[in-house]
């Protein structure tokens, strides 16, 4: 059984698209790409069918990540199969809550930091499409620093099933 995961931004133009590209990757080299699918989306649809900013792909690029993405809008039909929803930051962790049809589907909504260990009490990953490179790398920092735990949480839960 494939285990869905799908990260949420504003826009899906600069973070959860890197978020969706950082953890495919970990899911290659954990060697888990046949059971795990990663996607993304926006809570809002302007920049639908857009590629990732410019800024997001030369700080994937720059750090070996794949950068190939057109953005999309989050439909509440998704919960129905999707496994994990991981918001970006709290805004959009309310925005998600108030689109799932059920108490389970909301069950499944996370913030991406709240797998980082080392995160603090501000679990947002800040919005980067105002700022410099530097805020673009600050962002990848944070998605892989919580990527990892991400990653045994996912795995735990796919192993289990297999077992």
């Amino acid at each position: 059984m494939t285990y869905r995961v799908c990260f949420v931004c504003t826009g899906n133009i600069c973070r959860s698209p890197m978020a969706e590209s950082v953890f495919r990757a970990r899911v290659a080299g954990a060697g888990l790409d046949d059971r795990v699918e990663v996607d993304s989306a926006g809570t809002g649809g302007w920049h639908e069918g857009e590629g990732a900013d410019p800024r997001t792909v030369t700080v994937l690029r720059e750090h070996g990540y794949d950068a190939g993405h057109t953005a999309r809008q989050f439909d509440p039909s998704w919960f129905g199969h999707l496994d994990l929803v991981l918001a970006l930051d709290a805004g959009h962790l309310r925005a998600l809550r108030r689109l799932a049809p059920t108490e389970e589907d909301a069950g499944k909504i996370r913030l991406l930091r709240s797998y980082d260990p080392a995160a603090d009490d501000d679990l947002d990953v800040p919005d980067p499409y105002y700022g410099g490179a530097e805020d673009f790398d600050a962002c990848l920092e944070m998605v892989e620093a919580a990527s990892e735990g991400l990653l045994a949480a996912v795995r735990a839960h796919v192993e289990g099933q297999a077992a």
